[in-house]
């Protein structure tokens, strides 16, 4: 069983407009409104794709029985951490091609709830195969919380695709214990190092040979429309990606999470894991739906694409 992770979850509410008038009323013809949060859209994909998933992370109030409830209706498997402030709202909307995003910050965790996380986590961590720990840390958590999180992974010699960025991330690649997959962008990359990061493939291959990325099996860069570039321990890949029409870019990147953690979870080769990462991306995109994929239309994508040893 694969097992997601989030920490910091949301009822996502995604408005669908023609025209975004400011300064006056929009009336909305088309509401979603689905169980968010980075990992809960892994969640989601992995369940399409038809692998056995878990979610856990924290949640708290109504909105937080509103997520119980909408993945019990998708049958999916789940066991959170209770919290006793409200999980948050998020906003996204969609208008003239555009996205304009209205994030709560979310609640307070306090240290007993962030130790009580642990715990659970722990007795999960042993019933799984695999993790996928997506999205930011809730305010309340120290910085290094994911660290820690690594660390109850290592312990049982469970692999960990950890999708986050920022202070929480550089936490964890300081520390000795390292997750098995990143995806960073290149502007994150470029946060990271202190240096300018271009999708170019030798800037690339320069990049992701730092020491600060010693330890980590795979390091798969998104690129956008360009593909991904990945590393994984001492062979460099060019992922290229066919051109689609785009509907909602939102998801896209957990959606490639899940596919990462698909392919680990099935042990498949280098080519299968860049191709089944960038093709459910690529099929999130093409959905007005947050975290959804139409897997009728994989088999014919996943041929487009194109991965090369560079």
């Amino acid at each position: 069983m694969i097992l997601t992770v989030t920490m910091n979850p949301s009822v996502d509410i995604a408005y669908q407009l023609d025209v975004f008038h400011l300064d006056t009323v929009n009336r909305i013809v088309e509401t979603h409104k689905t169980p968010g949060g980075k990992g809960l859209n892994v969640t989601r994909v992995l369940s399409q794709v038809g692998d056995q998933v878990m979610a856990t992370g924290l949640l708290g109030g109504k909105l937080g029985e509103f997520i119980q409830q909408e993945l019990d209706k998708a049958s999916i498997q789940h066991d959170f951490s209770p919290i006793s402030g409200e999980t948050r709202n998020c906003i996204a909307v969609l208008h003239e091609g555009q996205q304009t995003e209205i994030l709560e910050s979310g609640p307070t965790i306090s240290d007993e709830e962030g130790k009580a996380f642990l715990e659970h986590f722990e007795n999960l961590v042993k019933q799984v195969s695999i993790i996928a720990v997506s999205g930011s840390l809730p305010k309340g958590l120290p910085v290094d919380f994911y660290a820690k999180m690594i660390e109850v992974c290592a312990r049982y010699q469970k692999p960990v695709v950890l999708d986050c960025s920022g202070a929480a991330l550089m936490e964890v690649l300081k520390s000795q214990t390292k997750p098995t997959v990143i995806k960073p962008n290149t502007e994150e990359l470029s946060q990271l190092l202190d240096m300018e990061v271009t999708a170019n493939s030798e800037a690339l291959k320069t990049a992701l040979n730092q020491e600060l990325f010693e330890g980590i099996e795979w390091v798969i860069v998104s690129l956008g429309s360009k593909g991904a570039f990945a590393k994984h321990k001492d062979t460099y890949y060019k992922v290229s990606i066919p051109k689609i029409e785009v509907v909602n870019p939102v998801g896209s990147g957990d959606s490639t999470v899940a596919g990462i953690t698909s392919a680990l979870f099935h042990a498949e080769s280098d080519e299968n894991l860049l191709k089944k990462a960038n093709c459910l991306g690529m099929l999130n995109a093409q959905e007005k739906q947050t975290g959804l994929v139409n897997m009728a239309n994989y088999a014919s994508l996943v041929e487009q694409i194109k991965v090369e040893e560079v």
